[in-house]
């Protein structure tokens, strides 16, 4: 296609943003927007990436069987073995992935320049540049623990200062549009005591100047995508910039801070209006509307000598002696242990790296995410597998489930467990850790899904307590909006950051759609 816009995906990890970006068509059934380079460190979520990159040479046309062949087995085989018979696509991948895993700010910043420089070498059309930096530095949870660390500096902390990597991309591609996503602490995060998003939004503004280019006269305007954009209005507040997953079609409470660059040149196209004003709704998706149809699993034990699924129901067994507090609550225990049992004969297991499935009940999610999710093609899910956990921890976990089952999808505080099933930490009653176990509701919108999903499960309890489990990463994937083909590499610790750190594909997809619009003029007709 002639000038298709060429992205430029940093800080990329799985892919998510570069993902719905991607996969935008248009209803002549054109992909307007090309990856031309993503920029990655971490090992795993680069090979996700590449992967991922492969089966994009196949948009449009018909995936090589060979694809599905390698995510039903779970990820097995070298690449270039089992995809010999498209050497061409799979080095066009590696090269949209730079060749391996690459981090800005590091001694590999030459070659990825030169990596950037090269994919755009004699490209006509527009340009964008998306990506986070990583937000550790920025988050909630990550100051609370710099701040318990008496020889933390911020003004040392260097993920404070990645965004800059991400000013000198802009000032090298000098991109029509960016968009630039973080979480929602940099917002209120100071660096020698001040906002350090002021000093972001300044920065942004003059790519160039800010890395020292003070020959560039490139500038931009920062809009917010949620909010009511007004004619000659140059400045919004911080919060202005929050977008709220929920309210645009995604299955998660997920609130984070993007902004929309526009270069001045384009800035007369924007609108007065809200950017994604066409998607926003009050049908909000639930939890069970994304993750009805995928297979029941049962958790494992750990600690346990005999880890088979008899020894599970007779965990389960005991799990339903602790639910006694009301009789409301002691019925919906039987019921749900009676359910997991119903059928003692049959051990829906723990999953697999990939779990076949024939046919699915689709009756509760709604067509256009059918669309989105699944592939007929796949014939069943990958990275569907519960993990193990403590006997101790399950007995909470079915109490916590039954308890949501009856509250209209509440999860129990600390509080309101009985004592037999108080974790053994002094902080348990103090109120600090007071929804330290919650349940993903069937009926509302599910949780942030975020990287501590590689460490327990106890906050994302899965809402079926005869299935007394916490989330897959297929189901965490669901929740993220990943589609089904989507599969992600690395052992399951692995799959989880992946997943938690990434953007929501389907909220990235309906930002593309606002970019879109933005350069579709007579001088970038694409379509």
């Amino acid at each position: 296609m002639k000038n298709q816009i060429k992205i430029i995906d940093l800080f990329a990890g799985p892919g998510g943003l570069g993902e719905g970006f991607s996969a935008l068509e248009t209803e002549n059934g054109d992909f307007p927007f090309q990856i031309a380079a993503s920029v990655e460190m971490e090992p795993s979520a680069h090979k996700t990436l590449t992967l991922r990159a492969f089966f994009r040479q196949f948009r449009g046309k018909e995936v090589p069987k060979e694809y599905y062949d390698y995510v039903r087995s779970g990820g097995r085989g070298d690449l270039d073995e089992v995809f010999s018979e498209y050497l061409e696509q799979l080095q066009a991948a590696k090269d949209e992935t730079l060749g391996g895993p690459k981090a800005l700010g590091s001694e590999d910043h030459d070659e990825i320049f030169q990596a950037i420089e090269d994919a755009l070498k004699n490209h006509k059309g527009p340009t964008v540049v998306i990506g986070g930096p990583p937000c550790q530095a920025y988050s909630l949870v990550g100051r609370a623990r710099n701040k318990g660390n008496k020889s933390y500096q911020p003004e040392e902390d260097a993920r404070h200062f990645l965004y800059q990597e991400y000013l000198k991309v802009l000032d090298l591609v000098n991109p029509d549009v960016f968009v630039m996503e973080n979480v929602k602490g940099i917002l209120t995060a100071k660096v020698n005591g001040n906002p350090i998003f002021e000093e972001i939004q300044k920065d942004l503004r003059h790519p160039g100047k800010a890395v020292g280019n003070h020959g560039s006269d490139v500038e931009y305007d920062l809009y917010p995508l949620a909010v009511e954009i007004g004619k000659g209005r140059a400045k919004y507040s911080g919060k202005d910039f929050v977008i709220r997953a929920e309210e645009f079609g995604i299955p998660q409470a997920r609130h984070r801070v993007i902004i929309l660059g526009v270069r001045r040149d384009h800035q007369h196209k924007v609108p007065s209006s809200r950017l994604l004003g066409q998607w926003q709704t009050n049908e909000l998706i639930t939890a069970d509307q994304v993750l009805y149809d995928l297979p029941s699993l049962r958790s494992g034990q750990t600690k346990v000598l005999k880890n088979d699924y008899q020894a599970w129901l007779d965990n389960l067994k005991k799990a339903e002696g602790h639910a006694s507090l009301t009789p409301a609550l002691r019925n919906a225990a039987k019921k749900y242990a009676r359910e997991a049992g119903s059928r003692p004969s049959v051990d829906p297991g723990q999953g697999l790296p990939f779990v076949e499935q024939a046919e699915k009940n689709l009756q509760r999610m709604p067509e256009a995410l059918q669309k989105w999710y699944l592939d007929k093609e796949l014939e069943g899910v990958p990275n569907h597998q519960a993990r193990n956990h403590m006997p101790e921890d399950l007995h909470r976990y079915f109490y916590a489930s039954c308890y949501a089952e009856i509250n209209e999808g509440l999860s129990p505080r600390s509080a309101d467990y009985p004592d037999e099933l108080a974790p053994a930490h002094k902080n348990w009653k103090s109120g600090h850790f007071a929804d330290r176990f919650k349940v993903q509701s069937r009926h509302r919108v599910a949780s942030t899904v975020t990287s501590h999903i590689s460490k327990d499960g106890h906050y994302f309890i899965h809402y079926d307590p005869a299935q007394c489990r916490s989330l897959t990463v297929r189901e965490a994937a669901r929740i993220q909006t990943f589609p089904d083909n989507y599969f992600f590499e690395g052992n399951r610790t692995q799959q989880y950051v992946q997943v938690g750190n990434a953007v929501p594909p389907l909220l990235a997809n309906r930002i593309a759609q606002v970019v879109l619009s933005l350069l579709c003029d007579r001088s970038h007709k694409i379509m």
